[in-house]
């Protein structure tokens, strides 16, 4: 990566009439959340909690619900704070350069960073809210960890009756259709995408770079591993994301 890559993204971000950025668990390491596809990934180290991320998993198997919110009570993401990464990128919508931020992860570390609200997609939804799978009730989730702490292995609805879960969306569940129609329009309006911290596997979300490409927007990927886009990307940057970022935002 080199100063004159730093400085090029930075004057695209300059001047873009509109900015796309996606972000992944990359963006999250540096505040103590492991990711899951790297090398020390919490999935690379374990298959086997890959295959029991599922919808119909959790839905069936009670000692798996029990093990999750057990290990919910004491998970890195009840604690972390936002990096320099998470910061540097609210410091560049306060610059008014960033129009959409999707971001896959679960951690909510983008609103503890201070980026508008409204310009954060949660797509695959927020692990600092519980949610009804029976009503679809939700709430802060220090409610249900506090039942937990207290003996309830196995929260249930207390209106319904029905399972909870943290309000993030699981491998079987569909996506909010808005908030992808939304990300999919972003797309397809920006000149400037910038993917960071993302293995840019997971569909539907791995397609919006494509809808970008195809609607002449150029691509900046900022991810420590390969990606299926590195061959596509105007600028590949190794670099640290805490580190590379604020360089980045510095300059816009």
């Amino acid at each position: 990566m080199s100063h004159s890559d730093i400085k090029a993204v930075a004057t695209w971000l300059r001047e873009a009439r509109s900015v796309f950025v996606l972000t992944g668990a990359g963006i999250s390491t540096e505040s103590g959340i492991p990711d899951f596809r790297g090398p020390e990934g919490v999935w690379t180290k374990d298959p086997e909690a890959e295959r029991t991320a599922t919808i119909q998993h959790y839905m069936s198997n009670r000692d798996h619900r029990i093990q999750s919110w057990a290990n919910r009570t004491n998970s890195a993401m009840q604690t972390a704070e936002p990096n320099a990464g998470h910061m540097a990128l609210s410091n560049l919508a306060e610059k008014g350069k960033l129009d959409l931020l999707v971001t896959q992860n679960i951690d909510g570390l983008h609103h503890a960073a201070g980026t508008p609200p409204e310009s954060i997609i949660e797509i695959h939804g927020t692990v600092l809210e519980y949610a009804c799978l029976g009503c679809g009730d939700r709430g802060p989730i220090e409610v249900m960890l506090e039942r937990v702490r207290n003996g309830d292995e196995d929260p249930h609805c207390e209106s319904c009756g029905g399972l909870i879960k943290s309000a993030t969306i699981s491998f079987g569940q569909a996506l909010v259709a808005a908030d992808l129609e939304k990300a999919q329009a972003a797309a397809s309006n920006c000149d400037l995408f910038l993917a960071i911290g993302t293995s840019l596997t997971v569909y539907p979300v791995a397609a919006l770079p494509e809808i970008a490409l195809q609607c002449g927007a150029q691509l900046i990927i900022l991810n420590a591993q390969e990606t299926p886009y590195d061959g596509r990307a105007t600028v590949l940057l190794r670099g640290g994301i805490g580190e590379t970022l604020p360089r980045i935002v510095e300059l816009v």
